[in-house]
């Protein structure tokens, strides 16, 4: 594996000129600085690390815009969701692998290297488990080793339709489990997870509306020290609900009744009190936001400002995969501060400082905490997951240092990004996915079957 050398690089001191990266076994071995490019040298223009997604539902790929047509009564995101699991009664194995190996192109493609994927579509259409348990799970892997990115498998837990164990409906049929059934899923998908590289695992309860206290409490305790995830406090009507069933709102339900610590990533946390605010960015537990889909379902604004001016941390995912691009969500994340504010560079954290580098920074960090990543960053020993950014882009060009992620984030589009390596492997070249068109072909192959169902 050649070395690579960078005109400019973010490494962990901040950004340096002339930066060569030895790599070995997937992992950053050597970092040399000032340095000429050498023979043989693979070039690049500006590195920065790889983003986390933290949060992907990758099948919802396959339904991206065919939402986007007014209802008969009010729409928001229980609507969706109707719509949703109607498109998911669908998809088969092979259908689920092609979906999301398209996702993680386009993932690999615009910046983020890695992909907490909250995988909850478990069961065949019936609702009954497959031979395989985990064959669905073995699909989202084998996307994942199709396309290169890194993995943070997380199976999701659901069993009921809302707080107090609410029967399912029919559309949550191929997500539910038993504490028993789930345990046997979770062991199976982690022996398929292992066979593929740095790849790691987590667990999520779904929500507290789909999972019992004592239920949540059996996931958790699965999980050991990896990754924990659930979705909260979304929806005002989730929070009303939660409000109605235990006298608490959700996040402060946790805060009370869970261990919260740095392995929690609480997705969304949309709906916050004051005191909700202060006390998740206390307990070390990451905000897992994804403000375009926020935005796209109408959920509403996540107290970003505040949350961070306590020292909160957070990262950024695709969720319903309605656009992927980790530069439009830091960007809704300011502009949705900057419209119910109405001020400007809102999180930036110091007087002077670059919005741009304050949101990369602070995304690259708590993503990486979120997904279980540890060595974040362009450091030795860190995974050698890098972006080059294109210098001769209209957006970059004449630009240097912090200037260059406020180009990208702000006024950026996807072809800024021209190169990615995982593990020190290019797998993006001139702004494409070496398997872009097979991986294409196939998702197109999966949509004319499902669309035409």
């Amino acid at each position: 594996m050649p070395d690579l050398w960078f005109e400019t690089a973010l490494l962990s001191e901040g950004w340096t000129k002339g930066v060569r990266l030895t790599i070995e076994d997937g992992v950053i071995a050597g970092i040399e600085r000032s340095a000429p490019p050498a023979p043989g040298d693979a070039l690049g223009a500006a590195a920065i690390p790889g983003l986390c997604d933290v949060h992907s539902h990758a099948f919802q790929r396959g339904m991206a815009g065919l939402t986007e047509f007014s209802g008969p009564t009010d729409d928001d995101f229980w609507t969706w969701r109707a719509l949703m699991y109607r498109f998911l009664d669908r998809i088969d194995p092979e259908d689920a692998e092609a979906i999301a190996a398209q996702a993680y192109v386009e993932m690999l493609e615009s910046g983020f290297t890695r992909v907490g994927e909250f995988h909850y579509l478990h069961h065949d259409p019936d609702g009954a488990p497959y031979a395989d348990r985990a064959i669905m799970a073995k699909a989202v892997i084998s996307a994942a080793r199709q396309t290169g990115i890194g993995l943070t498998l997380l199976p999701v837990f659901y069993a009921h339709a809302n707080f107090g164990g609410a029967p399912p409906v029919h559309g949550q049929r191929r997500f539910l489990n038993t504490l028993d059934g789930f345990a046997a899923l979770v062991d199976e998908s982690r022996t398929a997870l292992s066979e593929l590289p740095d790849a790691n695992m987590g667990l999520a309860p779904h929500s507290l509306r789909a999972a019992t206290a004592e239920e949540l409490l059996g996931v958790a305790a699965l999980a050991a020290d990896g990754p924990i995830h659930i979705h909260v406090a979304e929806q005002t009507r989730e929070v009303e609900d939660c409000i109605a069933f235990t006298g608490q709102r959700p996040v402060d339900w946790l805060l009370s009744h869970m261990n919260l610590d740095p392995r929690w990533c609480l997705v969304h946390a949309t709906h916050l009190t004051q005191e909700e605010t202060a006390g998740l960015a206390a307990s070390g537990a990451v905000a897992g936001l994804c403000p375009i889909t926020e935005a796209n379902l109408g959920d509403g604004v996540f107290p970003t400002d505040a949350y961070l001016a306590l020292g909160g941390a957070f990262g950024v995912g695709s969720d319903s995969n309605i656009l992927i691009d980790p530069a439009q969500e830091l960007r809704a994340l300011e502009y949705a501060q900057r419209l119910t504010r109405r001020a400007r560079n809102v999180l930036a954290r110091s007087p002077g400082a670059s919005t741009g580098a304050s949101l990369y920074k602070a995304a690259l960090a708590g993503g990486s905490q979120a997904l279980g990543q540890a060595g974040a960053g362009l450091a030795l020993g860190a995974c050698a997951d890098i972006v080059a950014l294109d210098l001769g882009h209209v957006a970059l060009y004449g630009r240097e240092g912090d200037a260059l992620l406020d180009g990208w984030l702000f006024s950026g589009t996807r072809g800024v990004v021209k190169s990615v390596w995982r593990r020190g492997e290019r797998v993006v070249v001139e702004g494409r996915h070496r398997r872009a068109e097979a991986v294409a072909q196939r998702y197109r192959r999966a949509l004319d079957k499902l669309l035409s169902a």
